[in-house]
């Protein structure tokens, strides 16, 4: 965390525009929803729903990485990821139990998005409680530990032929509606001041070059 001062330094960089629209989008920011990829191993479809979770407001993206890793299109995500919070677990070797297990103890209900017997429809979803929505590859959905620990499960209804939808466009679907809905309720959804401060530097830090030097210049004056 840097001092007051240095940040009022470093604002000076950065236009008023720039600085007004930070503010605007920190506003709509929240941390009661959040995603979490299981393996994604196709660019474009991690890129897609990185950019959605930009658009639609979510600040965090956990990215579980097994056997795949996951990457991120610069074409695709239009720069997206430079404004969110990714958590990558990619190092131990129960990546997804210690992926959940997070989850878990920051108050997050794991929820998969599946045909399940047991699914949720999507406008009937509780949209009150923090949650976690958790997609997997194509095709094969997310992995059987997953399915096992997951607290609930989420389907989007659907009444042509085909049975599935890409998990992009599932993501954005996902998040447009429950997204929507919290903002229109009652539930206190935005950051905390705090956390809107931080990743305010973090995002005045982003926007200037040759950002380490600027700082060592002024914490040696």
């Amino acid at each position: 965390m840097i001092n007051e001062e240095l940040l009022t330094y470093l604002e000076e960089y950065v236009t008023e525009e720039r600085k007004k629209k930070f503010h605007t989008v920190l506003n709509q920011r929240t941390k009661h929803f959040t995603v979490v990829l299981e393996n994604i191993f196709q660019a474009h479809n991690a890129s897609a729903v990185v950019r959605s979770c930009d658009v639609f407001g979510i600040q965090d993206i956990y990215t579980i990485e097994n056997t795949n890793t996951n990457k991120v299109s610069r074409r695709i995500a239009k720069g997206s990821q430079k404004w969110l919070n990714l958590h990558r677990f990619k190092s131990g070797t129960e990546n997804t139990e210690d992926c959940l297990t997070s989850l878990k103890n920051k108050g997050y209900q794991i929820i998969v998005t599946t045909p399940h017997n047991n699914s949720c429809t999507l406008h009937d979803f509780d949209i009150t409680q923090k949650s976690a929505f958790v997609f997997g590859v194509e095709g094969e959905g997310v992995s059987d530990y997953v399915m096992d620990n997951a607290d609930g499960y989420l389907k989007i209804p659907m009444v042509g032929f085909t049975e599935s939808l890409n998990i992009s466009v599932a993501a954005a679907i996902i998040l447009q509606d429950v997204t929507g809905r919290l903002r229109a309720s009652e539930v206190s959804w935005e950051l905390p001041e705090k956390e809107k401060k931080e990743i305010y530097i973090s995002w005045i830090e982003k926007s200037i070059k040759n950002i380490d030097k600027l700082k060592k210049a002024f914490l040696e004056g």
